[in-house]
């Protein structure tokens, strides 16, 4: 079987507004989204398979589609899907990284593979089976991830007031939700602050995630983490509270607070999570398959964290539904994955798949077809590309 070609195709989705129980405004610490630009890309192979990626548009729409098509797919076309460790360690182009363009293109593989096998991509990760694997709520129990497997997700919410998180906590709760994540960084007593009346709208049934996307200095983070200390307040985890590469400093934090620290963009730099883990500068590992270059990527970081005792969890992108099954697949099949991936496939005004992947209680059931399995339903995808 050998990769015949390689289309990427650029869509911008709307998310749900807050008064219709979705997200929008989702307001961070440097801007606020109402849609988002994502890119699927489609790989076609002499046998009559194809298989789907996603990715997350980087710079512009076209900046994004002409890179995986003009730049990588020359590299890919030709070859073979079942070589995917190989295509990802053959790609080079100087001063730069292409992994993060890449990736979508090895996601496609992966359910080409899947589909040509009869198997899901989970199944073909073998990884499932391990002890300790997947979520904290089930992963002793075998039988259930057999018979019914699930991923359970975290909540992702914007920067709201006080009041409107409360609210929103609650509501979150209500749907069987036991972790939410909040963003944060514009205003660090309010992030406290937000923190708290959460907490207490809840009575503590749900853990918390403060992302403020490298949004403070060390002395703010150590002040936020000894106000949420004093509050008797202990978070999941706060991710990525300061600048990247600063990795003495992301220590000293670790070392003065009881907070578990969890590095995000930092993970995205090649080696740094081993230098991470090296400096003891981290608690928890956030991963993202994209900047790591794909399922195969993933795995390997994986194992780097899992090897030190760090437990994982998976970053979200405002991901549609092709890469959340990738997601899927990648945090049931691979070993490591303890703690639950970040998720905002709730707040989608419509998404890409002919039938949309079950999320419930909080949870989403891991797709048992081959590949991916999913279905991408081509009319949805032509009303909202942006190409034309």
């Amino acid at each position: 079987m050998r990769i015949t070609a390689i289309e990427a195709i650029p869509v911008t989705i709307p998310l749900k507004p807050l008064e219709d129980d979705g997200i929008a405004p989702y307001v961070t610490n440097h801007n606020s989204l109402d849609d988002m630009d994502r890119v699927l890309v489609r790989v076609d192979t002499d046998e009559g398979i194809s298989g789907w990626g996603e990715v997350r548009v980087f710079l512009s729409p076209e900046a994004t589609v002409s890179v995986i098509e003009d730049g990588i797919a020359p590299m890919v076309v030709g070859q073979s899907p079942f070589e995917i460790e190989r295509l990802r360690r053959q790609l080079f182009i100087e001063y730069a990284n292409p992994d993060m363009f890449f990736a979508p293109i090895e996601l496609a593989c992966w359910d080409i593979v899947g589909k040509a096998t009869g198997k899901p991509i989970y199944e073909l990760l073998g990884g499932w089976t391990a002890p300790h694997q997947t979520t904290r709520r089930h992963r002793n129990h075998q039988d259930e991830r057999r018979d019914g497997r699930s991923v359970e997700f975290a909540y992702c919410l914007g920067i709201l007031s006080p009041e409107e998180s409360a609210d929103r906590a609650k509501a979150v709760a209500d749907r069987g939700y036991t972790v939410l994540k909040t963003k944060a960084g514009r205003n660090w007593r309010r992030d406290v602050e937000r923190i708290v009346a959460m907490h207490d709208a809840v009575d503590g049934s749900l853990e918390f995630r403060l992302d403020p996307n490298q949004g403070w200095t060390l002395d703010q983070a150590t002040r936020v983490a000894a106000m949420l200390d004093d509050a008797g307040i202990y978070l999941q985890y706060l991710e990525q509270p300061i600048r990247v590469n600063a990795h003495g400093s992301l220590a000293a934090l670790r070392a003065r607070t009881s907070q578990p620290i969890g590095p995000n963009e930092d993970t995205y730099i090649a080696h740094n999570l081993l230098r991470l883990i090296q400096a003891d500068a981290l608690d928890v590992a956030i991963l993202d398959l994209t900047p790591a270059g794909g399922i195969a990527g993933l795995r390997h970081q994986a194992a780097i964290a899992e090897e030190a005792g760090v437990p994982v969890t998976h970053h979200c992108a405002f991901d549609l539904g092709v890469r959340t099954a990738a997601i899927v697949h990648a945090v049931a099949g691979i070993p490591g994955f303890v703690l639950p991936p970040d998720t905002v496939y709730y707040s989608w005004e419509d998404d890409v798949l002919a039938e949309p992947l079950e999320l419930s209680n909080g949870r989403i059931r891991v797709p048992t077809d081959p590949g991916l399995g999913i279905t991408v339903d081509h009319s949805t995808v032509d009303r909202y590309r942006i190409d034309e």
